[in-house]
C-alpha cells in the first residue's frame, strides 16, 4: 500500500508553516471587532422598528395622493355610485400594495446599508416596523381621506353634486406586503453581500506530522504477536 497524498491545495504537514492561522475576526477601522454585543444590538433593533415604523408616514400620505377615487352622487335621498363600471375600490387596494412593496424593498436596503453584520434584533425590528408602518399608512389615509359619514357627506354637498367615497382598504391582506417584501429582500442582500464565516482549517483532518513528539519512556510497550 502507498501513503495517501496530500492534495495540490493543502500544504503538507511538514511544512513548518503548517497549519495555518484561523482568519481573524473582522475588525473595524480602529483594530477592535466589528460584531455588537447584545445590549447594542437590541438597541439598534429598537432604532430600525421606531424608523420603519414612522416610514409609514408615508406610506399613508402617498396611498391618499396616488390610489384612485371612487365617486358618488346623491339624488337627496339615496346614495348611488356616479360610475357602476369603475374597479376604483380594487385600484386602492393594489396601489397599497404595490406602495408597500416598495417601501419594503427600500427599508430592508437601508438597514442592510447601515447594519450589514445583521443581528435577529435588527431582523425583527425590520419585520414589525412593517407591520406597524402599514397599519399607520392604513389609518393616516384613511383619516385623511374623505369624510366616512356618507350621508353626511352627501347631504352637505347637496343633490346632484359628485363627491368621494371614503378611502377603504378591503384586502386587509396587503398589511403584510411590507414586512414580507423587507424580508426577503433583507435576506437576499445578507446573501450577496453580508460578512461571511470564516472557514476552518486543514489541521483537524490531517494525520499528525511525522515529527510528533515520541511516547513517553514508561509506556508501556505493544504486545507482540505470538508465533510458532
Amino acid at each position: 500500500m502507498t501513503a495517501p497524498l496530500t492534495p495540490p491545495h493543502r500544504p503538507s504537514p511538514q511544512d513548518p508553516a503548517w497549519p495555518p492561522p484561523y482568519p481573524a475576526a473582522p475588525k473595524g477601522a480602529d483594530g477592535t471587532d466589528d460584531t455588537p454585543d447584545a445590549a447594542t444590538e437590541v438597541r439598534q433593533g429598537l432604532v430600525v422598528l421606531l424608523a420603519v415604523t414612522l416610514a409609514g408616514l408615508a406610506l399613508g400620505l402617498l396611498w391618499l395622493w396616488l390610489a384612485p377615487r371612487i365617486p358618488l352622487i346623491s339624488d337627496g335621498k339615496a346614495v348611488f355610485l356616479k360610475d357602476t363600471e369603475g374597479e376604483n375600490a380594487v385600484g386602492a387596494d393594489g396601489t397599497f400594495t404595490l406602495l408597500a412593496l416598495g417601501l419594503g424593498a427600500l427599508s430592508a436596503a437601508v438597514v442592510f446599508w447601515f447594519y450589514r453584520h445583521g443581528g435577529i434584533a435588527i431582523v425583527i425590528g425590520l419585520a414589525l416596523g412593517g407591520l406597524l408602518g402599514s397599519l399607520l399608512g392604513w389609518g393616516v389615509g384613511t383619516l385623511l381621506g374623505p369624510a366616512h359619514d356618507v350621508a353626511e357627506h352627501a347631504r352637505a354637498v347637496g343633490a346632484g353634486v359628485t363627491f368621494h367615497a371614503p378611502l377603504e382598504l378591503k384586502a386587509h391582506g396587503a398589511i403584510l406586503a411590507w414586512p414580507v417584501a423587507a424580508m426577503l429582500v433583507h435576506l437576499a442582500l445578507t446573501g450577496l453581500f453580508g460578512p461571511r464565516d470564516p472557514e476552518p482549517g486543514w489541521d483537524d483532518a490531517l494525520p499528525p506530522p511525522h515529527d510528533a513528539p515520541a511516547p513517553p519512556h514508561d509506556a508501556p510497550a505493544p504486545p507482540h504477536d505470538a508465533r510458532p
